[in-house]
């Protein structure tokens, strides 16, 4: 579950477009969450200090309408980009630069409207 959350809030440095790794992460199991289960994660910045990004998130179960079974919060750092061309995944950084138009699309989405 962690790692559901960590990614998560890691696509959310993508839509805010701030490069940045984890440096705490904490998550607290409100309610059991069974293996196999759908659990949406809802994930919001709550303020940046330099290079500091603080972050939270809320994941529920099935429509994700129910219940809180998880919270989370993060503190992530601002890294250069050059971060991910030094250590990150070769196909995905491909994949990242064979379609521009995906860093594009993402600034027309509001993170906390």
């Amino acid at each position: 579950m962690p790692r559901a959350v960590d990614e998560t809030f890691g696509a959310l440095g993508w839509l805010l477009r701030v490069p940045m790794v984890t440096a705490r992460l904490e998550t607290d199991f409100v309610r059991p969450v069974p293996v196999g289960s759908v659990l949406h994660v809802v994930a919001r910045c709550d303020g940046i200090s330099r290079r500091r990004v603080y972050l939270s998130a809320e994941g529920r179960l099935g429509d994700g309408e129910g219940d809180v079974a998880i919270r989370a919060f993060s503190v992530f750092v601002q890294v250069p980009i050059e971060h991910f061309v030094k250590h990150g995944r070769r196909q995905e950084l491909d994949a990242a630069s064979e379609r521009p138009e995906v860093l594009t699309a993402l600034s027309s989405f509001e993170v906390n409207p």
